[in-house]
């Protein structure tokens, strides 16, 4: 059972970044929930798992992906707060980095083990993709509208929506960890 502390313990350099402690644990709060509905039984487990089904991940799993795509958006966010001289809307940096620790969160729902030593798409992420079902685990923890529009639209789900700022630098964030990828797997990442 995958338990508060091993969360607070894998996320804990993000996490202190969050300076709202019951968005902090409600982060964490979530995470749990979904190993639990996800069936996950432990963070060596999740460590395992490919952050996408997509492509060849070269070996980067889930939460490295959450990580990158974490710190990327605060760099994304940081910098142009640091460069701007009159910032032009505001960035909520609790809620940038709750949203891009959960981004992806939906992706416990939609992907299982396929009792092969692999993974693979889930009944749940046949149906519902893991921004819905993200957002959806989101929403019943008491995370607020606002992340839950991370979540939902940080993929394609989010095209043509209205979003907070956030969103676009986790949206951004995530490509530029995704599309490398599948370049490389393509032949078309120029070295």
């Amino acid at each position: 059972m995958i338990t508060k502390k091993d969360i607070a313990e894998i996320f804990s350099e993000q996490l202190s970044k969050i300076e709202n402690t019951a968005l902090r644990d409600k982060v964490v709060d979530t995470w749990v929930k979904a190993c639990e509905v996800g069936s996950w039984e432990n963070i060596a487990e999740l460590k395992k798992i490919p952050f996408t089904l997509l492509t060849d991940t070269k070996g980067v799993n889930f939460i490295e992906h959450t990580i990158a795509v974490t710190e990327s958006a605060l760099g994304l966010a940081s910098a142009q707060k640091r460069a701007y001289k009159s910032l032009p809307y505001e960035i909520n940096f609790d809620r940038l980095i709750a949203g891009a620790l959960l981004h992806d969160i939906g992706k416990l729902l939609e992907i299982e083990r396929d009792g092969k030593g692999g993974f693979k798409v889930s009944r749940k992420g046949e149906c519902t993709r893991h921004p819905i079902s993200g957002g959806i685990l989101a929403a019943k923890a008491g995370l607020s509208d606002e992340i839950v529009n991370i979540i939902v639209c940080h993929s394609k789900e989010g095209d043509g929506r209205a979003q907070v700022v956030e969103t676009i630098f986790v949206h951004q964030a995530d490509f530029a960890c995704f599309n490398p990828l599948v370049m490389l797997s393509n032949k078309k990442l120029i070295s």
